[in-house]
């Protein structure tokens, strides 16, 4: 049988449901809304408080989301849009505030470049490159020598091996899949990643390692001789995932170790005095290069590698990357906590940590010398705010980067739901309320699934929610076990149990929603997720009718297959401890394979794929399409094309939400068959 095209799709769709411009909340958030939603990158405060620069990632320009990075004057706001009109983002200030580098395009080179204070003037200083090879959790791009008279930063050189891409096309490493192949690349284009100096006085570059390792996540040591950096010491680093860290020295370019954890190990951040590093690391030996079930923390060690210690064991979550207070005695991190996010101070001496900034979504941030701190975070009715704290309470919002969109528009409310599991666990969920309810009308319920599955969901502005929720849907998002944010343990709980209680745990978050809302249509329950959320809800039809449509995106629906063609091959050994191969483990994953029960699904679904998914190969949504066909269930395939693991080309998503609703409506209406 052919499958439907998307110009049929769209056809056959308009027969049996209104228009989705008629039935649109006048006031809700529209799909037309979406490319002009805009939402903050890295925050940099100026080092005397001055000024601030901060990116903005828009939707609106080319294909894609582009950066671009603005200097704010914070005495007067006069704002300057920093280098030419190109691209720019990680924005980080010379030692004395007078200059600020950034990584982007000046002209029609791109690489480092370097502007006055004000934003202008930006000249580029070092052409660099890049690679599609997987290089996960890396810090720093760019650091100053603290003269300013030098700059430190990341580009790619070719590796040993022979270009793959040739014809024939040769494979040699275990790792020979990139993470999303675009154009002609098809694989590996085996570069690796090393660290440059560039001087400003001469514009001269030299490269200062090499090899057939990484290195990442640079910082220049406070006295000028030596750059912390990031890098997997194992003998075969596409077969083991670690991260040590190490520091060169800027002279000669010998390495030494600072802190060899047999874990990982990532953003050093050399202290003030230049006696300590701080980083962001794990302990546990098995780690995977795409998720990670354990906790990141905070951690110290000086700087001969000596008295390594963890500082941030009070607070139960995951860690964000460190930065150092002006005065050496505390380091600050973001830690994730029940969906939000919060800023946490651990002092150094020890003791309990104290959070600063919380009851938000708290993303980038920045100190200045004298503790005030620059931050951006999401609300659940603004995807975009910048305020500055003055770190005794004062706050200043200085820009909210969609308000006046946001005004013309109607934002719906987000409530919590806390509900026992199935065997009692206590679980949370996020429900963002349909718009135009009244005293008798009834709303259909789009359950939506995170990924991960070691991420979590919160009350923040969730795109597709309000669209939702515009349209009359309520979205519910259970942050099931395996989800961060409610402690190691809660993350732990779905060891070597995908497709297990945690599938439970939203099943459970549908039945208390359904109790506690009347309002709710128990007939009209759509499922949907991307990644992690994907294989749940290929998993979950498997499980149960009660829904009446499904759109997983990306997911996993044979974990046998999917481990031996992503990109990365670790992912289920550290959820499982032990490769596919080991202890039986195979017949465990076709067990908890949703392929496996295909003939109990009677839901239709409708698959969305990124056609070069490297992470989830589009192979995993091919298998269940054809066996939902074999099966005589209603299904079709949506490939988009140029896309990786999720979609991010502003027309792709805005044609994938458009879709999704009217799937929706057309099972949620009298079945009909599709023409």
């Amino acid at each position: 049988m052919r499958a439907l095209t998307a110009r049929s799709l769209v056809a056959a769709v308009a027969l049996f449901t209104p228009s989705l411009a008629s039935s649109q909340n006048a006031r809700g958030l529209r799909i037309t809304d979406l490319p002009a939603l805009r939402t903050f990158g890295d925050v940099e405060i100026s080092p005397d408080g001055s000024r601030l620069a901060y990116a903005i990632t828009r939707n609106d320009v080319g294909t894609r989301p582009t950066s671009e990075v603005w200097i704010r004057d914070l005495k007067s706001g006069a704002t300057t849009r920093l280098g030419d009109g190109g691209t720019a983002s990680s924005p980080r200030w010379s030692p004395d505030g007078s200059k600020i580098a950034f990584t982007g395009r000046v002209g029609d080179s791109s690489g480092v470049a370097v502007a006055k204070a004000d934003g202008t003037g930006a000249q580029l200083f070092a052409a660099t490159t890049g690679t599609n090879a997987v290089l996960p959790r890396t810090g720093e791009r760019l650091a100053w020598s603290p003269d300013g008279k030098q700059i430190a930063y990341t580009s790619t050189a070719p590796g040993p091996e022979a270009d793959a891409n040739g014809d024939p096309m040769v494979i040699t490493r275990y790792a020979y899949k990139p993470t999303a192949s675009e154009g002609l690349t098809r694989f590996n284009d085996n570069r690796r990643t090393h660290i440059y100096i560039v001087e400003l006085a001469t514009r001269r570059t030299r490269q200062l390692t090499s090899g057939v390792r990484d290195e990442h996540s640079v910082d220049w040591s406070p006295n000028g001789k030596e750059i912390a950096f990031a890098s997997n010491p194992e003998q075969d680093p596409d077969r083991v995932f670690h991260q040590d860290l190490f520091a060169v020295d800027v002279a000669n370019g010998a390495t030494r170790t600072l802190a060899h954890m047999n874990a990982v190990a990532t953003h050093p951040q050399w202290s003030p005095d230049g006696s300590m590093l701080a980083f962001l690391g794990t302990v546990r030996p098995f780690q995977s290069s795409e998720t990670n079930m354990e906790n990141s923390h905070v951690w110290v060690v000086n700087a001969d590698g000596s008295n390594r210690r963890d500082i941030g064991t009070t607070v139960d979550n995951p860690h964000g990357p460190p930065r150092w207070s002006p005065d050496g005695k505390a380091l600050y991190s973001v830690v994730g906590e029940r969906g939000r996010s919060s800023l946490y101070r651990f002092p150094i001496a020890g003791g309990a940590a104290s959070r600063i900034l919380d009851g938000r979504r708290v993303g980038s941030w920045s100190m200045d010398g004298k503790g005030q701190v620059a931050f951006a975070y999401s609300t659940p009715s603004e995807p975009g705010t910048l305020e500055l704290f003055n770190g005794t309470g004062s706050r200043t919002t200085l820009l909210t980067l969609n308000s006046e969109l946001l005004a013309a528009r109607t934002t719906a409310p987000v409530e919590a739901l806390t509900f026992k599991a199935k065997d009692g666990l206590e679980v949370e969920a996020y429900l963002t309320l349909p718009l135009g309810r009244t005293a008798s009308s009834k709303h259909p319920l789009i359950v939506n699934i995170h990924g991960g599955p070691h991420g979590a969901q919160g009350p923040e502005f969730n795109n597709k929610a309000q669209v939702y929720a515009a349209r009359g849907f309520a979205t519910l998002m259970v942050n099931y076990r395996g989800s961060t944010g409610y402690g190691q343990q809660f993350t732990d709980a779905i060891f070597g149990d995908q497709n297990g209680k945690e599938a439970e745990d939203v099943l459970a978050g549908v039945d208390a929603a359904l109790a506690k809302y009347p309002w709710m249509d128990a007939e009209r329950l759509g499922i949907e997720g991307g990644s992690y959320g994907g294989q749940l809800t290929d998993w979950l039809i498997t499980r149960t009718n009660r829904f009446k449509a499904a759109v997983p995106s990306a997911g996993i629906a044979n974990l046998v297959s999917f481990n031996y063609m992503a990109y990365y091959h670790d992912y289920l050994a550290v959820e499982y401890g032990r490769y596919p191969h080991e202890g039986g483990l195979m017949d465990t994953l076709w067990a908890h394979s949703a392929l496996r029960y295909v003939d109990r699904v009677k839901t239709p679904t409708m698959f969305i794929h990124g056609e070069n998914d490297n992470d989830v190969p589009i192979a995993e949504a091919e298998q269940f399409y054809i066996a939902l066909k074999d099966v005589g269930v209603p299904t079709i395939m949506v490939r988009y094309p140029r896309e990786g693991h999720g979609l991010r080309e502003t027309k792709h998503v805005a044609d994938a939400m458009e879709r999704s609703i009217a799937w929706y409506e057309r099972w949620f209406s009298a079945p009909r068959p599709l023409p």
